[in-house]
């Protein structure tokens, strides 16, 4: 009588390993659909975060290049270096491999460089945390 109740219990405890085996495989085939969603919807938000900040940092310099060109005394030369700084900063960034170690100090390099840039320059623009008065200024012009 002891061996069929043992038989039981073991009967028991497989079948409970057997469903926590395979609630484990789907759970976790569910799981990788549902993390490379969520990564590749993470990753498009980032890339499109990172595109626009180099684009308004690519936008301002070529403005500024411009005013050079339209005006060789508008600019120092260490502004001008400055200026040719930040033009190969932003050409070096990484922008087919993510996956580069660097991308990160490059960005922050390129960052500074346009905090040095604005300041010389005495006027004030940030990408993406402008204030509501100085957003609401440029669209009453």
């Amino acid at each position: 009588m002891n061996q069929k109740f043992d038989d039981f219990l073991e009967t028991s405890v497989l079948i409970d390993e057997t469903h926590y085996q395979e609630g484990f495989r789907i759970g976790y085939a569910a799981g990788l659909v549902s993390g490379k969603e969520e990564g590749r919807k993470l990753g498009l938000n980032m890339g499109f975060q990172v595109g626009e900040e180099l684009g308004f940092y690519r936008s301002c310099l070529d403005v500024w290049i411009a005013a050079a060109h339209i005006n060789h005394n508008a600019f120092s030369d260490r502004m001008k270096k400055n200026l040719e700084q930040m033009a190969a900063l932003l050409s070096s960034y990484p922008m087919e491999d993510p996956e580069n170690e660097q991308i990160q100090e490059i960005m922050g390099k390129i960052r500074l460089k346009f905090r040095i840039i604005t300041a010389s320059l005495c006027v004030k623009l940030e990408h993406g945390s402008q204030s509501k008065s100085l957003k609401q200024s440029f669209v009453d012009l």
